[in-house]
């Protein structure tokens, strides 16, 4: 890790919005050359999260789930919060469950990953389910989600797909691709 300045000094933060789910927290910032400035940012929980890339049988198993975002079914991976008391394996198995009723003997964890550092301190950490056995738990989505089988073989047309745009579906999808090449290395 590279870092070329020292960080800021806080010299004040304070909650100037608050719901159900997100904090926006006013920070004032001094920086090493004096400069003072005033940022927001998404306070978020310290759980993080996870996404998992299901493989099984020659197919990446997708997820078509309403996004309320972006008003629209978006097409992309499980994912979920870590919930507390749990490893983010035990969560990428839990969500794996909930979402589209497999279990996995095999996780691997690909990368972690942040979404817009500059507004939000969240991260994800990107697995990879192989070894997928029929297993379902109940979740906490309003309606069942749409499992949508994709051949893996055929991942560079997902791309093409308007409803896969969301950017960490997208980046775990080149992540397992180099995932995959690398293992199909080693044999």
């Amino acid at each position: 890790m590279t870092q070329r300045h020292e960080k800021p000094e806080i010299l004040h933060t304070e909650i100037v919005a608050k719901s159900r789910l997100f904090q926006i927290e006013q920070v004032h910032l001094k920086f090493s050359n004096g400069v003072e400035r005033q940022y927001e940012r998404m306070k978020g929980g310290s759980r993080g999260a996870v996404m998992i890339v299901p493989i099984h049988d020659g197919k990446l198993l997708l997820a078509s789930e309403y996004a309320a975002g972006t008003d629209n079914y978006e097409l992309g991976f499980p994912k979920g919060l870590i919930d507390p008391g749990e490893t983010a394996i035990e969560a990428a198995n839990r969500e794996l469950q909930e979402e589209i009723g497999f279990g996995s003997h095999k996780l691997t964890l690909l990368k972690e990953l942040s979404l817009a550092p500059g507004y939000f301190s969240s991260k994800m950490q990107i697995f990879v389910a192989e070894q997928l056995y029929p297993s379902r738990l109940e979740g906490d989505e309003p309606e069942p989600i749409d499992i949508i089988p994709w051949p893996l073989t055929d991942w560079q047309a997902l791309l093409d797909n308007a409803d896969f745009s969301e950017s960490r579906s997208v980046s775990a999808l080149f992540l397992t691709q180099q995932y995959l090449a690398s293992t199909e290395q080693t044999k």
